[in-house]
């Protein structure tokens, strides 16, 4: 029988409407309605139907009942230029990501979550206090998916549908999950990954932005203390630092030069002219959009291992996908797609 829960979390997955769904399928409005609400269990017919425009295997419909990600739980970028349609295919396909994590906890036990909630601290100290409570002092961070990892942190990248948003973070029944576009620079996603980090922490669990806009601008502060602490940038003499200079100081931290030049500004060691014209020189050299000679985009560790242990025990991804109800390239969209390719371990953070 149908759950109406999945087909919701499965027709948002795929980015569409009732009537959308029902032109696609033939079936009406009223009765796709009534499905979802639970009214009426359709015919073997229509639910392969539905699966088959779903693109989903029937099983997947028939699971158990699933809780949607209420969008309120979630601090948007750019929310107000989000489609309802972008923004439910992405809580609909964290969803499912959420799903692969269940299966994995359900057979590896994982790091416990080690995040403390700094509602209402500034920024900049609790970016502070954080690198303290882990030990990381002023050095750069190695690895920011590895560090969010060994504490406690799941991630997941964001599937290829939804390569408009940059990243989005929640808690889920007391567990901390970030989700990354896979499409960005290497730097960005570090940054994305600190930013996300940055409403775990200042946001704090079971709580909601009251303003959005606010929220967002002490997410990108904290990210930038976190990645650049303030002793570690004055110690490196930046004042007044030429594009050049500041290029070749962005290895430092491992991050973009437009947010290494938006940091020396903060921290006045850049004047207001100063930086406006790196700005300028920099995105002339190609570094509005870009990182000319970037570095690799960080993975998932512990995907990496999870995925080679499963391996060596003959489970396949084909198997995987089919005891989640979904298919092998779904699977692989949620996990960097570590099922197929093995990867290195990289340097601890």
């Amino acid at each position: 029988m149908l759950t109406p829960s999945r087909l919701i979390v499965a027709r948002k997955r795929r980015g569409l409407t009732l009537t959308r769904l029902a032109e696609l399928t033939g079936i009406s409005t009223h009765s796709l309605s009534v499905y979802e609400n639970g009214h009426q269990t359709p015919t073997d017919e229509t639910l392969d139907q539905l699966a088959t425009t779903l693109d989903i295997p029937r099983q997947f419909l028939e699971a158990p009942d699933v809780d949607e990600i209420p969008e309120a739980a979630v601090s948007f970028r750019a929310l107000s230029k989000m489609t309802a349609r972008q923004r439910d295919r992405a809580l609909a396909a964290g969803r499912i990501a959420i799903m692969i994590n269940d299966w994995i906890e359900a057979r590896f036990r994982l790091p416990t979550a080690d995040i403390p909630t700094l509602t209402g601290h500034d920024p900049e100290s609790a970016a502070e206090i954080v690198r303290a409570g882990w030990g990381l002092g002023e050095r750069p961070v190695t690895n920011m998916l590895h560090l969010l990892e060994a504490h406690g942190t799941r991630i997941y990248s964001l599937t290829a549908e939804n390569d408009e948003l940059d990243a989005y973070s929640l808690y889920w029944y007391g567990r901390p999950f970030v989700f990354l576009s896979t499409g960005k620079t290497g730097e960005r996603g570090r940054f994305d990954a600190a930013h996300e980090l940055g409403h775990l922490v200042l946001h704090g669990e079971h709580q909601v932005p009251s303003e959005r806009p606010a929220a967002e601008v002490e997410a990108n502060r904290f990210a930038a203390a976190f990645l650049m602490p303030r002793a570690s940038v004055l110690a490196h003499g930046l004042a007044n630092a030429t594009p050049d200079q500041i290029v070749q100081a962005k290895r430092v931290w491992n991050v973009a030069a437009m947010a290494l030049t938006h940091r020396l500004h903060e921290l006045e060691l850049l004047t207001d002219w100063g930086y406006r014209s790196a700005c300028v020189q920099l995105s002339r050299m190609g570094y509005r959009r870009a990182e000319p000679e970037g570095i690799q985009r960080e993975s998932s560790q512990l995907l990496g291992k999870v995925f080679r242990s499963v391996r060596a025990d003959g489970m396949t991804p084909a198997r995987i996908a089919a005891e989640l109800g979904i298919s092998p390239a779904e699977l692989l969209g949620h996990v960097f797609g570590l099922t197929l390719t093995p990867v290195k371990c990289g340097a601890p953070p």
